[in-house]
């Protein structure tokens, strides 16, 4: 130890808790001869701590893109498949009838994140959704390929065409 330190910690007890706490404050104590030594144990602790941050960036980033390779996403098993639209929010077109997303709706992109009704308008996208008590849409998922050629409940096939022997609809 430098002889400065030892002088400071006969002078003040509570001089060696501070200093190995790291306060040593230059404006006090103004004979800075160690400082060559602190700088190095300083430079040192800064350098782990920045070997240890990159580290769990990079375990981080494995893990990622392990996810991002999952093809196909858990989806909850009343989760129905549909063609949806969307129209001017809340009104979407689900299966080609109109239909309204409920108040605390959720549409998850491709890769999971939420997204905006507005990035969406206009586009007709192959989704999994669910509807919430009162019957409107609540949570949606557009899918990758990959999902969308997994069969599911409600991807039957849908027509574009009505013929008037068709029976009628009542909601």
């Amino acid at each position: 130890m430098c002889q400065a330190r030892d002088d400071i910690i006969r002078a003040d007890p509570m001089a060696r808790h501070r200093i190995t706490m790291g306060v040593f404050s230059l404006w006090t104590h103004t004979m800075n001869r160690c400082r060559r030594q602190q700088f190095a144990s300083k430079l040192a602790s800064r350098l782990l701590l920045a070997m240890l941050v990159i580290g769990v960036g990079v375990l981080v980033s494995f893990h990622t893109d392990a996810q991002s390779q999952s093809p196909v996403r858990p989806f909850p098993a009343h989760a129905k498949r549909g063609v949806l639209e969307v129209q001017a929010w809340p009104t979407v077109l689900l299966n080609g009838e109109a239909e309204r997303l409920s108040p605390g709706s959720r549409i998850r992109g491709v890769n999971n994140m939420l997204m905006m009704s507005g990035q969406l308008a206009g586009q007709r996208l192959v989704v999994n959704y669910t509807r919430d008590g009162q019957g409107m849409v609540h949570e949606v998922w557009v899918l990758n390929p990959h999902e969308a050629q997994l069969e599911r409940a409600g991807s039957e096939p849908t027509k574009n065409w009505i013929f008037e022997s068709d029976p009628v609809k009542s909601k």
